[in-house]
C-alpha cells in the first residue's frame, strides 16, 4: 500500500526522522487554522499518490493563513494525472541550501535490500540514473546485519553527501532504516533530503510503501487505507476477507487457489478474443469453499454491473468438489432467500477430489442459471460465449435447466 506524503511524514516523525511541522486539511478553513498554528510561511501541498504535483499547480507557498486557505480552495478537487485531490498538507516552509536523495527499497531481482543515495536530489531519481548514473550510489544491505551508524555513514559518503553533514545524514539514515524495518515497508524514500542554510538536515518530502502481507503485525496500518480511491467492490471483498481484484472485463471468475485463478484468467482472456470479452476480476476463495464463502464471492461478482457471466473453476484438493458443489447450491439459495437478484449465468467446472460426486450434486440441483462444463478450456469458452450474448444488466431468462456440456 502506497502512503500519502502526510502519512509518510507522520511515520517519519514517530521514528525520529527530522521533519517540519505540518498537518493535513480537507477544507480551506482547516488549512487556515493549521497555518495559524504553525505560524510564518507554509507550503500547501496536494496529497495524491503520483508525481508532478508542483508542475500541475498542486504545491503553493503561502505567506499568511488567508493565503493558505486560498491555495487550499484552488488545490482541493484538482485533478492531477487522474488523481482527485481530497486533502492538502499544510507544512512549515523552509529555506534550502542543498538537496539530496535517499531511499531504502526491496531489491527483488537480487533478493536483498538496497540503499540508494545521491547528492543530486529534488529531481526524479530515474532522471539521475539515466543522465548521471555515477551520481547515484546503490548499496546492497544485508537484512540480518541491518544499518548502524557506521554503515549509514558509508552510504552517505558513497552518495556524495558533503563532509559537514555526514554525521546528521548518518543519524537520519539509521532512523529511516527503523522506518523501513519497523513498518515492514518495501520502499522508504526521501526526495528531497535537504540541508538548510544553518546546516540542519531535514526530510522535506517522503514516500513510503508498506507490505500488505505484514498487515497482521500492524493493525494500525488499516487506518492508512485511502477510502476515496478504493474500488467499492474491492473494499466489500476485503471486509469479507476475500482475495479480490477488480478488472475491466465481462466474465466474472471464482477459483480456489491463486495459481488456478491466474490460469483461469489466461484461458478466459484467450477464449474471450473470439467473443470480444475479457476477465472481470480475480477472486480466490481459498481452500474453504463453504456455502457462506461461496455466497460472499458470488455476492461480490454478481454485484458488478459489468459482469455478464460467471466462471466458477474449482480443483478439489483438501476441500473436495462435493463440498464445493454443495456450497454453490446453498449459496444460490442463500442469495435468493435474501432477496438478491440472480440473473447472470454460471459456468462451473469441477475437477479433482470427489469431482464425480460434485458434478452429480449440481446436476441434481438443476439450477436454471448453472451450466456445468467438465474441462477448463471448454468452460472458459462457454463463459465467454455467454458473456457475449447476455447484455449487461439483462436477466438471463431460463425456465428450464441449462444443458450440461461434457467435453473430453
Amino acid at each position: 500500500m502506497d502512503l500519502f506524503e502526510y502519512q509518510a511524514r507522520d511515520i517519519f516523525a514517530a521514528h525520529g526522522v527530522p521533519v517540519l511541522a505540518g498537518e493535513v486539511a480537507e477544507t480551506p478553513p482547516a488549512a487556515r487554522s493549521i497555518a495559524e498554528r504553525i505560524g510564518g510561511p507554509v507550503v500547501v501541498k496536494a496529497q495524491v499518490k503520483t508525481g508532478g504535483r508542483g508542475k500541475a499547480g498542486g504545491v503553493k507557498l503561502a505567506s499568511t493563513p488567508d493565503e493558505a486557505a486560498e491555495h487550499a480552495t484552488a488545490i482541493l478537487g484538482m485533478d492531477i494525472k487522474g488523481h482527485t485531490v481530497h486533502r492538502v498538507l499544510i507544512s512549515a516552509a523552509s529555506d534550502i541550501a542543498e538537496e539530496y536523495y535517499f531511499s531504502f527499497l526491496l531489491d527483488r531481482g537480487n533478493r536483498t535490500f538496497l540503499a540508494m543515495a545521491s547528492r543530486e536530489g529534488g529531481v526524479e531519481i530515474e532522471q539521475v540514473a539515466a543522465e548521471t548514473p555515477e551520481a547515484l550510489a546503490q548499496v546492497p544491505v544485508d537484512a540480518l546485519a541491518g544499518i548502524d551508524t557506521t554503515a549509514a555513514r558509508e552510504i552517505a559518503v558513497a552518495g556524495g553527501f558533503p563532509e559537514e553533514i555526514l554525521d546528521q545524514a548518518a543519524d537520519v539514515i539509521v532512523s529511516l532504516w527503523d522506518v523501513f524495518t519497523g513498518e515492514d515497508a518495501t520502499l522508504v524514500e526521501v526526495n528531497p533530503l535537504v540541508k538548510t542554510p544553518d546546516g540542519t538536515v531535514l526530510a522535506l518530502d517522503g514516500k513510503v510503501t508498506i507490505d500488505d502481507n505484514a498487515g497482521f503485525r500492524h493493525p494500525e496500518h488499516a487506518g492508512l487505507a485511502d477510502s476515496h480511491a478504493d474500488d467499492p467492490l474491492e473494499a466489500k471483498a476485503k471486509a469479507k476477507h476475500l482475495n479480490y481484484v477488480k478488472l475491466d472485463g465481462e466474465v466474472g471468475i471464482i477459483g480456489n487457489g491463486a495459481g488456478l485463478v491466474m490460469s483461469t484468467l489466461d484461458v478466459v482472456a484467450y477464449a474471450g478474443v473470439e467473443y470480444g470479452v475479457k476477465p472481470a476480476n480475480f477472486l480466490d476463495i481459498g481452500g474453504g469453499a463453504s456455502a457462506q464463502v461461496m455466497a460472499d464471492g458470488l455476492d461480490i461478482i454478481l454485484g458488478d454491473p459489468s459482469v455478464r457471466s460467471v466462471f466458477v473453476n474449482v480443483f478439489g484438493g483438501i476441500t473436495a468438489c462435493d463440498e464445493v458443489a454443495n456450497g454453490i447450491v446453498q449459496a444460490l439459495r442463500l442469495l435468493e432467500t435474501r432477496g438478491d437478484v440472480i440473473d447472470k449465468p454460471l459456468v462451473v467446472r469441477l475437477d479433482g477430489n470427489n469431482a464425480v460426486a460434485g458434478r452429480e450434486i449440481l446436476d441434481t440441483a438443476a439450477h436454471p442459471l448453472v451450466e456445468r462444463v467438465d474441462t477448463m478450456d471448454g468452460a472458459a469458452h462457454r463463459a465467454a460465449e455467454l458473456a457475449a450474448t447476455v447484455p449487461t444488466g439483462a436477466p438471463a431468462a431460463a425456465s428450464a435447466p441449462v444443458p450440461v456440456h461434457k467435453e473430453s
